[in-house]
């Protein structure tokens, strides 16, 4: 007697972007164990995205102006106050402590910024050396911790793929932030994110996903949704491409990463993509860099309340968005500050959350939703079509020695906690209300003996 999870895919969320459904575990026969994916290591998930970043290049200070001429009673700030430049040594400084700290997340390197220059060639104003500079402090500081991101090609004009030069139209019908993407077919949109992604490959840098700027098919979502599947895919051959384009500030509703797509799941070559839904809207330091946030949004002084408490507690991942010019905040680090802040405060309140890149949410999110479970009364097996580490299961029934198969004939046993806070990869715990098992999920056929 068994039961299985999977699979069958139904449409939802916005427009008719399919949707993997979950849970998909029905029970077959009575008095089998009960089976539920908890998060990875039974733990939370909080992240950080950050959006509007790059190298060197000031998005604001060069953005504001062009945003302007589309629309200029929106666009009023002195942005001649600004800096031009977000300079390395703060790159230095805040991945590093992010390092030290734990931190993880997406980085975005827009690779036109405001059609300046290009970052796999050169940007006018400053040297080839300082470019290159620039790019191996983000391999080497950056990287290790963050997924980086294209937000598009420049995040202000649309360019012209075939030449390379921005469309001469100031409006909206020609800027990447609104109308542009709204009726683009999804291979339209492929084409021209894979240019993008085209220039961060050249740069030497490695991507799994893209962030949206601004607007960028808000209206268009399914369409964005499959060329991202699609671009990602032929630049980068990400195995699980993801992205970054909505965010939910209202309590209670949900969000948890939306997995899209699926298709051949049992074949050679199995496909989704993952939509990543922010939980914050910035209360760092803005998209200009003009107007402080306050930590108390985040995580009050009291650690009682504030959206990221919301949602912790919720047990779905807790995701922060920031613009990189309101962390630097023109030389102020009033972003910055707030982000130190607000990493304090959690960790007085929790000891059960883990940092993650969006790729590795990604990952774990599609091996949760998609892989089959089949359990009878010694064995769980489950037929994963994506790898994972730390997947973790929680069963209704005490056990005593839980096994691993590894390979044709090794079994593996798993190693008992006293705490659940204890739990990592190849761990198991237990107590009155049932057992929790966290490994390594393969990729294929995995066994676990009860």
């Amino acid at each position: 007697m068994n039961y299985t999870r999977r699979s069958f895919v139904k449409s939802a969320g916005i427009g008719s972007v399919a949707l993997a459904s979950y849970p998909r575990i029905n029970l077959m026969a009575e008095r089998l164990p009960s089976v539920e994916v908890l998060n990875p290591y039974n733990r939370v998930p909080v992240s950080l995205i950050i959006d509007d970043s790059t190298c060197l290049v000031n998005m604001a200070y060069y953005g504001i102006p062009q945003f302007a001429e589309v629309f200029p009673d929106n666009y009023k700030q002195d942005w001649r106050k600004l800096p031009r430049e977000i300079p390395d040594s703060f790159v230095r400084e805040f991945g590093e402590w992010c390092h030290d700290n734990g931190v993880k997340g997406k980085y975005s390197i827009v690779p036109y910024p405001a059609c300046t220059g290009w970052v796999n060639r050169f940007i006018p104003g400053w040297t080839k050396r300082e470019l290159e500079n620039s790019l191996d402090l983000i391999r080497e500081v950056i990287v290790p911790g963050w997924d980086i991101h294209p937000e598009m090609i420049s995040h202000t004009r649309v360019i012209d793929i075939k030449t390379g030069k921005p469309f001469p139209y100031p409006t909206p019908d020609y800027m990447e932030n609104w109308e542009w993407s709204q009726k683009k077919s999804a291979d339209e949109l492929a084409e021209y994110q894979a240019y993008a992604l085209s220039i961060l490959k050249e740069a030497g840098l490695p991507c799994e996903g893209l962030t949206t700027p601004g607007g960028y098919g808000e209206r268009n979502q399914d369409n964005l949704a499959i060329s991202t599947l699609e671009a990602v895919r032929e630049v980068y051959g990400a195995e699980i491409p993801h992205y970054f384009r909505d965010l939910f500030t209202e309590k209670g509703k949900s969000v948890s990463p939306q997995v899209l797509h699926p298709g051949d799941l049992d074949g050679p070559d199995p496909r989704c993509v993952v939509s990543i839904l922010g939980c914050t809207s910035d209360w760092f330091g803005g998209w200009d860099g003009l107007n402080p946030g306050s930590a108390d949004k985040f995580i009050t002084e009291d650690l009682l309340s504030g959206r990221m408490v919301e949602v912790i507690d919720s047990g779905e991942p807790a995701i922060m968005v920031c613009h990189w010019p309101g962390i630097y905040f023109n030389g102020d680090r009033i972003g910055f500050n707030i982000l130190k802040k607000v990493k304090s405060r959690l960790d007085q309140k929790y000891d059960n959350l883990v940092w993650m890149k969006l790729s590795e949410i990604s990952r774990y999110w599609a091996a949760k939703e998609l892989t089959t479970i089949t359990v009878d009364s010694n064995k769980i097996t489950l037929q994963a079509p994506f790898s994972s580490p730390g997947f973790t299961l929680k069963l209704n029934s005490t056990l005593r020695n839980p096994k691993i198969q590894i390979g044709a004939n090794e079994l593996k046993s798993l190693v008992k906690v006293k705490n659940t806070t204890e739990i990592k990869s190849n761990n198991w715990y237990s107590d009155k209300s049932g057992s929790i098992l966290c490994f390594n999920l393969k990729k294929g056929l995995n066994e676990l003996i009860l």
